[in-house]
């Protein structure tokens, strides 16, 4: 395993949309594949969980009814397809993987990290 890799963040002005990309390198059918955000002076927060193979899919109170998460058909990539786009979602995003889905927006239980990609929402 190496870390995952990200793409497609930018800056949008506010009800706009993105979508962002993470590759890895390797994915099993137990991993937990999520994405999280780290706003600036903040602590990282979980965004939207996928558990791999199954297709299950967790998302934050902040994310649900606006964002998506999928895997992607080559199971190495997810997307998060994100709408609606608000100030308050302005923050570097990263993508992890864990062994399985449990506690499952806990930092602590994400083996490898992406160096994150940046999205910015203009009000």
């Amino acid at each position: 395993q190496v870390p995952p890799v990200e793409s497609g963040g930018g800056a949008v002005p506010a009800g706009g949309s993105l979508t962002l990309s993470c590759k890895f390198s390797k994915v099993y059918r137990s991993n937990c594949l999520t994405w999280f955000r780290q706003a600036a002076g903040k602590a990282r927060e979980g965004v939207a969980a996928i558990a791999s193979g199954v297709h299950t899919t967790y998302y934050s109170d902040s994310a649900k009814d606006r964002f998506r998460i999928s895997q992607n058909d080559d199971a190495n990539t997810i997307s998060l397809e994100m709408n609606d786009l608000k100030p308050e979602d302005t923050g570097l995003y990263l993508c992890a993987v864990a062994q399985w889905c449990r506690d499952i927006f806990q930092p602590g239980q994400y083996i490898y990290w992406g160096q994150g990609t940046q999205v910015t929402v203009s009000s």
